[in-house]
């Protein structure tokens, strides 16, 4: 059938496809935009809509969300300044029976080198603690203590007298930190 078809035949054959092919490549050639009617609306104008409608939520949600960690962290700093005070609680006692414990030792060793003659004594306090023996020394009168430092090591003594006038110094600070 088609050998007998001419050129200007075949020609108008493919012209009209040709030409619906190239109007329907051009955009809106054939169909315009047609305003929705009143009660519908556009695929864009719903897309807008919807998420005008959930931003509230949306945002109430995020804030939810918010409150509740903040109520948890807040919980969480509740209970380790309840922890917190509750070590301390416990540090002030122990110190506090440390301190009490000090105190009557210190009374009862002053009392035991009241009672010494000033060689022991000088030669015992040689072997504690120099802050110890600093302590001692400044709780007895002044003859014991003279005759004690008397009968120590000319640098022990010396050491232990400067604890004992710093300890009196205004300029020191009293904080033991």
């Amino acid at each position: 059938m088609m050998k007998n078809m001419t050129a200007s035949d075949l020609l108008r054959r493919l012209a009209l496809p040709a030409m619906a092919v190239g109007a329907l490549s051009i955009p809106g050639a054939f169909a315009q935009e047609q305003p929705a009617p009143k009660g519908e609306m556009t695929s864009q104008e719903e897309i807008k809509q919807f998420c005008t409608n959930i931003a509230d939520p949306a945002r109430d949600q995020r804030y939810l969300l918010q409150k509740q960690e903040l109520e948890k962290l807040r919980t969480d700093v509740d209970s380790r300044i309840a922890e917190m005070n509750k070590r301390k609680e416990e540090y002030q006692d122990w110190l506090k029976r440390r301190d009490d414990f000090l105190k009557q030792a210190e009374a009862g060793l002053t009392d035991i080198y009241k009672k010494m003659k000033p060689d022991a004594a000088a030669s015992q306090l040689q072997e504690v603690k120099i802050e110890v023996a600093a302590a001692v020394i400044m709780r007895l009168n002044a003859t014991q203590s003279s005759l004690i430092l008397n009968e120590m090591d000319p640098q022990k003594a010396a050491i232990i007298a400067n604890i004992i006038a710093s300890a009196s110094d205004p300029n020191t600070s009293k904080d033991p930190s």
